[in-house]
């Protein structure tokens, strides 16, 4: 069995880039009342929080939780924000790119309320 060096955000795939906006599906999913959590670490460089919160905005959702601190171990580990529909954004501070990486219990702590129902 051969063993692979993994290789983040690895270009050498080849595949074609054909998806220009998905706030369509994300849309008709939100209206179904399909949950969603969506995140992003506030230090990533490649895909920036206030990118994917103006993605989120575009969707024209009633704002029902404003901006609030959620944390880990009495520190704050972030900001959330709740939409229409159960649709969820929050903030992972000092994560990067890929959020869990950086900050794993942070992250998993995070997807472990979210999942279970409970307040971010």
């Amino acid at each position: 069995m051969r063993i692979w060096t993994w290789i983040r955000c690895n270009r050498s795939l080849s595949y074609i880039h054909d998806v220009t906006s998905t706030v369509s599906q994300h849309r008709y999913l939100n209206h179904r009342g399909s949950r969603a959590l969506i995140y992003s670490g506030d230090q990533d460089m490649v895909i920036p929080y206030l990118g994917t919160q103006s993605w989120i905005e575009s969707m024209d959702l009633p704002v029902v939780e404003e901006w609030r601190p959620w944390k880990v171990d009495d520190e704050v580990a972030g900001y959330v924000r709740s939409y229409e529909n159960h649709l969820t954004f929050a903030t992972v501070k000092g994560g990067g790119h890929t959020a869990p990486e950086y900050l794993p219990k942070s992250c998993f702590l995070m997807f472990r309320r979210w999942i279970s129902g409970e307040s971010i």
